[in-house]
């Protein structure tokens, strides 16, 4: 019922596959009497199943399970919470999955500075990876996610013909198409490295990213993401090789730049509410997720608090 359910088909690609993962993972968990848990009538699954489920996915599989073990129980709750609404004579009213009071600290991911962006592009263009690092900087400067970088990214977005200064860069997690002004108001290139590399690049498919050779066979070019199951796994593996040979610390991914453009933008000292124009999120709680807090902005905070502490003691000697 849920997966059926507006609620779940409005969710990207990507997070539908991690809820579909944790789903098999509490369906396919095996019990003491040799049934799956999937098997349990609704109306058997009390709080306290709940709870020992969770503890078992914790003690399962390899590494830290925290992440896994939590989200395994958010998706269940949701999941019961929909189901519940859409046949309420079928899925009992007490949801089991709710108020666990289950907590996480998710991994936090490695930003990149505007010097390791460009060593990543210089050393991607001087591998033969020259459209990775056009990708790079559309992630940094226009904060557009990977896979609609790598999937949904047109020309056709790039200088439209009803709106030939700016660039309409989609955010399907969101829904949020932005339209990232090209120009200020007196022609200055707002952004000079992207802009310049894109007017000069050659099209060679209707993406704006593709790979830089022809395939062998079809003696045409092909989108980076050929697997919609997993769209850029082979984006990882090529970008780890440019990270690598460019000398950039091993835990920079290809999202380290979407964050690295956020933390740029945070540094730069725009609000909020700028970032949230530019990046297409609707809460600030998620722009505190990609922008993180560095020394430049306790810098540029303690400034300010010093320079206004210095207009009050003006104001007083006057």
């Amino acid at each position: 019922v849920y997966k059926s359910s507006p609620k779940y088909k409005r969710l990207s690609s990507g997070t539908q596959r991690d809820y579909d993962r944790v789903l098999s993972l509490v369906s396919q968990h095996k019990l003491k009497d040799g049934r799956h848990f999937g098997a349990l009538t609704l109306g058997s699954i009390a709080p306290g199943a709940a709870d020992k489920l969770h503890a078992k996915i914790l003690e399962g599989g390899r590494g830290d399970r925290h992440r896994t073990a939590k989200l395994a129980m958010d998706v269940c709750r949701r999941a019961w919470t929909v189901a519940h609404r859409d046949k309420p004579k079928s899925v009992p009213t007490e949801n089991p999955f709710a108020k666990m009071e289950l907590s996480y600290r998710p991994k936090i991911t490695r930003a990149v500075t505007y010097d390791e962006l460009m060593s990543f592009v210089e050393t991607a263009d001087a591998l033969g990876h020259r459209s990775l690092g056009t990708a790079a900087q559309i992630g940094f400067f226009w904060l557009q996610r990977e896979e609609d970088i790598f999937l949904r990214l047109a020309w056709s977005q790039y200088r439209p013909s009803d709106a030939p200064d700016i660039v309409r860069i989609f955010h399907h997690k969101t829904g949020e198409i932005v339209e990232v002004p090209l120009y200020d108001d007196d022609g200055t290139d707002l952004w000079p490295e992207l802009v310049q590399r894109l007017d000069h690049e050659a099209r060679v498919g209707s993406l704006m990213v593709m790979r830089d050779s022809p395939d062998r066979k079809s003696k045409v070019h092909l989108p980076w993401a050929t697997s919609a199951s997993n769209p850029v796994r082979h984006v990882q593996r090529v970008v780890a090789k440019v990270r690598d040979a460019a000398g950039l610390p091993p835990e920079i991914t290809f999202t380290s730049f979407r964050h690295g453009g956020h933390t740029d933008a945070a540094n730069a000292g725009l609000t909020d509410a700028q970032i949230r124009a530019l990046s297409g999120h609707k809460t600030a709680a998620m722009v505190s997720v990609y922008a993180k807090q560095t020394r430049d902005q306790r810098l540029a905070g303690a400034r300010k608090r010093r320079e206004a502490r210095g207009t009050k003691r003006d104001n007083l000697s006057e």
